[in-house]
């Protein structure tokens, strides 16, 4: 899927879902942009300033055009896309970041031994990121604030747990963090208790599904899915719901918090392409895309930094 394809695909999360024609989607935004605001811009050049406008369209979700401005302030949008913020830290794992081939965007990746696999995301003040390494100014990523934008999902009864049965999954998926990062480092123990546990796994699993349906048997579900590497599909117990409406348009978006595997991150979806009714201690299953804003800290020199 092409990038742009991709951006007019999630419009309809942030309440855009009548857009469906490219021409109708460039006087959309046309419109955006006239009132929007610059949250960032790089130095001059020729006249030219290359910025980032945002316009809100609801509480902390809207749309971020990146472009040039000319002298007499008109705007030349280079790409755009949806965005929705998460006020609060899913997690604070090591992240590097990557650039995108296509332009000068930028994936983080999260090596998150809660989900098991390599996290990755698209990085949403990719502009904020931009700007600090225009000015020289070394960061360090300290934390990651991640959103999924579904396009369409349903809504799965609970699998009805006692509270012991609920603490032991929780410290078991906290002692297989724990192994996978030992793992990670060349631990062959760990190496060998996790294959023992992962045979045992399938083999309980295969016992299982011959019996009883497979959504009581998986509780939570986070994998990579499609060609996309930051598309996931995923099985996750709602914690909060909010209902949203589009300043714009009237549509209205589920916002809610999301826990899979022991990940907490925010999850948006219009309401017309949710089935079901979501609720806390339901779940939510969908296909995301998923963004995250990394909080990014001034660098601190160590010991050999300062020998230098």
């Amino acid at each position: 899927m092409k990038e742009g394809d991709k951006m007019h695909k999630f419009m309809r999360t942030v309440g855009f879902s009548m857009y469906q024609k490219k021409q109708d989607m460039a006087k959309l935004l046309k419109r955006l942009a006239k009132e929007a605001e610059m949250t960032g811009r790089l130095a001059e050049q020729e006249g030219s300033r290359f910025c980032e406008l945002r316009t809100e369209v609801a509480p902390g979700m809207g749309v971020a055009m990146i472009g040039e401005m000319n002298p007499k302030g008109t705007f030349s949008r280079e790409y755009y896309f949806p965005y929705v913020k998460n006020p609060d830290v899913s997690s604070e794992a090591e992240c590097s970041i990557q650039r995108h081939t296509e332009r000068e965007t930028y994936a983080g990746l999260l090596d998150e031994y809660r989900v098991g696999i390599s996290l990755i995301f698209y990085m949403e003040n990719s502009m904020e990121y931009r700007m600090r390494r225009k000015a020289r100014q070394p960061v360090q990523p300290k934390g990651a604030a991640l959103t999924g934008l579904a396009v369409q999902g349903k809504v799965l009864l609970p699998v009805n747990k006692t509270e012991k049965q609920a603490e032991d999954s929780r410290q078991a998926a906290q002692k297989r963090s724990s192994l996978l990062e030992a793992a990670k480092h060349g631990d062959e123990d760990a190496i060998e208790t996790l294959t023992i546990e992962d045979i045992d796994l399938y083999s309980q699993i295969s016992r299982r599904a011959m019996k009883e349906d497979l959504y009581s048997i998986i509780d939570s579900c986070f994998m990579p899915c499609g060609v996309e590497c930051d598309q996931y599909s995923i099985i996750g117990e709602i914690k909060e719901v909010e209902k949203i409406r589009n300043i714009y348009t009237k549509e209205e978006i589920y916002r809610m918090k999301i826990e899979s595997h022991d990940l907490e991150f925010m999850v948006c979806i219009n309401s017309r392409d949710l089935l079901g009714e979501p609720q806390p201690g339901r779940r939510f299953k969908g296909q995301i895309w998923m963004q995250g804003t990394l909080n990014l800290v001034p660098y601190k020199a160590g010991p050999m930094d300062q020998k230098r």
